[in-house]
């Protein structure tokens, strides 16, 4: 199920992992997110209040990020036009910091620290926000 911009659940702050994620979550959000041409999906868009969401950008592979913590941004910033599954039709250019240090637990509960940039980096916090209750119109300039 896909929630849209009036749903009170992209508003709260999403709670921490605590049991297992099973994979036909990932890729049930996977599916959700190709079906509609997105490059990342919170679980909040899918009515779940908890800390993870996934991310398939081009160049890298499909990932799930479970409680994670951006731990680092860069001073230099970027901005771009994004959009939202969850507001369909709308585009908003966002600048946000170029390049992140992210650390987070994988589908088999590894944890794992990631430094990225690029449309990857845009992504993650785009995410990441939704995970805290923030949509992307709210840093739009």
């Amino acid at each position: 199920m896909q929630i849209y911009l009036d749903d009170t659940v992209l508003r709260l702050k999403a709670v921490m992992v605590t049991d297992p994620v099973e994979k036909g979550l990932f890729k049930a959000m996977i599916g959700l997110m190709h079906t509609n041409k997105g490059i990342g999906l919170a679980a909040p868009q899918i009515g779940l209040s908890l800390r993870l969401f996934v991310t398939d950008v081009k160049g890298d592979k499909p990932r799930m990020f479970i409680n994670p913590t951006i731990t680092d941004y860069s001073d230099d910033t970027c901005k771009k036009s994004e959009g939202c599954l969850s507001v369909p039709g709308v585009f908003k250019d966002v600048e946000r910091p170029a390049r992140v240090k992210v650390t987070a637990t994988d589908l088999k509960g590894r944890e794992f620290t990631l430094e990225c940039g690029g449309m990857l980096a845009r992504c993650i916090q785009h995410e990441y926000d939704h995970l805290d209750g923030i949509l992307f119109i709210e840093k739009a300039r």
